[in-house]
């Protein structure tokens, strides 16, 4: 098994060779068809006819190759700059073989077949006709540079054409990055889909993107929306490359009205749930709604996060927050709704990161009223989704991992710690005494209480406020 593994790849390249010889062969078939006699586009004249040809092209390689081509000064001179030079009576030496001129070509024994190839071309006329028989980028690439080499304006713009047109692969695409540049300004189309964008454009498709991405499509064109947010993550990412644009005034500003509108029809849907039966977040159209919200706006946090514009949509989430988990509490216990609730769990560890580390600045009220809204929620739910078996037919898509739980613990202790000396010491007393102690562990919050709180008067008293402080405390 392990001699056929060694083997695979081996045959894999032979397999590609075969293939690239297969495409290789048709092409030069192709085009010896088109100038054979009866289908010859430009002239009577017929390439390899010693009887007519006055001329000797040498195709020499550096191996030792030496091939002779009869063919016609008129068309060479016509077609070729390169032998128009050398048949004209100002080149210096004038060789003579077979009784005619000759003219000389020196390359890589590799690219034999495609100097072949450009002689062969120069008796086909170059009209829309041709543009087909390239049989391929790969073809067209090799014969490129031979014609730029040969000085062969007629053949250039017909291969320039077809490759500007056609389709890429991306191995394709990475070939002509590495060859087309080195050409000069005559293959630069070829180019043009690969130039940068000027920045207005980019924010234009930047807004209209955001726009569609938040604008909450009907299920149907979900792939759509999926591949609108996907586009815009990357844009905003700085990876090998600088980030596609930089968010100004104008940018944020439009999509913070993007998400806003994202937020208002989610708060809707939440309000009217809290007013309709228990049953009613259930029902599937209802529940896919509800989640679909929430996917956008997972999603729409990381991109608030990177354009470092959180505010709007942590103040709009503490202030849902008590009628979410009220939304999601009252519904029936039905295995979609654990993946909605963790689906809930994902924002709001997004928001409670914002707020433990201060990326959002909120009141002291705020910061205590998520603590109580979202650590009884959250400190239930974890043994939930940790009692569903992970694999089956049966196991949920929770997309909650261990890291995630470690930030969101981590996110309750900074904010924990925030917090009045009082206001910490009711929830470590609570904590304390929940069933549910071990997660959020809030071990850490307590020693660091602990410490305050023994150490307070003496370090207030160094600076002066300990009889204000004392009777405070």
């Amino acid at each position: 098994e392990r001699e056929r593994e060694r083997e695979s790849p081996q045959e894999e390249e032979n397999e590609k060779r075969r293939c690239r010889n297969a495409e290789k062969i048709y092409f030069l078939v192709l085009i010896a068809f088109m100038t054979s006699p009866g289908n010859e586009t430009t002239t009577s004249s017929r390439i390899g006819d010693r009887s007519t040809s006055d001329v000797v092209v040498r195709l020499r390689t550096h191996e030792g190759q030496d091939d002779w081509v009869y063919c016609h000064s008129h068309i060479l001179i016509e077609k070729s700059k390169y032998f128009a030079d050398r048949l004209s009576e100002n080149w210096p030496t004038c060789q003579i073989l077979d009784s005619r001129n000759c003219v000389e070509v020196y390359f890589q024994e590799s690219e034999f077949d495609y100097h072949v190839s450009v002689l062969r071309l120069f008796y086909v006329s170059m009209d829309d006709s041709v543009t087909d028989m390239w049989h391929g980028v790969r073809n067209a690439l090799d014969i490129l540079p031979v014609a730029v080499k040969l000085g062969c304006p007629q053949i250039i713009a017909a291969c320039v054409d077809y490759l500007e047109a056609v389709p890429w692969e991306e191995a394709e695409e990475e070939e002509i990055l590495r060859i087309i540049p080195g050409m000069g300004s005559q293959t630069e189309p070829i180019l043009a889909r690969l130039q940068p964008v000027n920045p207005t454009a980019i924010v234009r498709i930047f807004l209209s993107t955001i726009r569609f991405a938040t604008s909450s499509p009907p299920p149907h064109m979900n792939d759509l929306k999926n591949t609108a947010q996907e586009q815009l993550q990357y844009m905003l990412t700085e990876d090998d490359d600088a980030p596609l644009l930089t968010a100004d005034d104008e940018i944020k500003f439009e999509v913070r009205e993007c998400v806003n509108g994202l937020l208002a029809r989610f708060n809707n849907l939440v309000e009217s749930l809290l007013c309709e039966l228990k049953e009613s977040v259930s029902e599937a159209g209802k529940l896919q709604l509800f989640q679909s919200y929430l996917t956008d706006l997972s999603w729409t946090c990381q991109i608030l996060t990177k354009m470092e514009t959180m505010r709007d949509f942590v103040d709009s989430w503490t202030e849902a927050s008590e009628n979410i988990v009220k939304v999601v509490e009252q519904a029936s216990p039905k295995p979609e709704m654990l993946e909605t609730k963790s689906m809930v769990i994902e924002v709001t560890a997004k928001v409670l990161e914002a707020i433990g580390y201060g990326t959002v600045i909120l009141p002291t009220a705020k910061r205590l009223h998520m603590v109580k809204v979202w650590l009884p929620f959250v400190r239930v739910m974890k043994p939930l989704v940790d009692s569903v078996p992970t694999d089956g037919e049966d196991a949920l898509a929770l997309r909650l991992d261990g890291e995630l739980w470690q930030s969101l613990e981590s996110a309750f202790v900074s904010i924990i710690l925030a917090l009045p000396s009082m206001d910490q010491a009711h929830i470590l007393t609570e904590w304390l005494g929940n069933e549910h102690i071990r997660y959020p562990d809030l071990t850490e919050a307590f020693e660091v209480w602990c410490y305050r709180s023994k150490v307070a008067k003496r370090r207030l008293a160094s600076i002066g406020g300990i009889h204000g402080m004392a009777n405070t405390l």
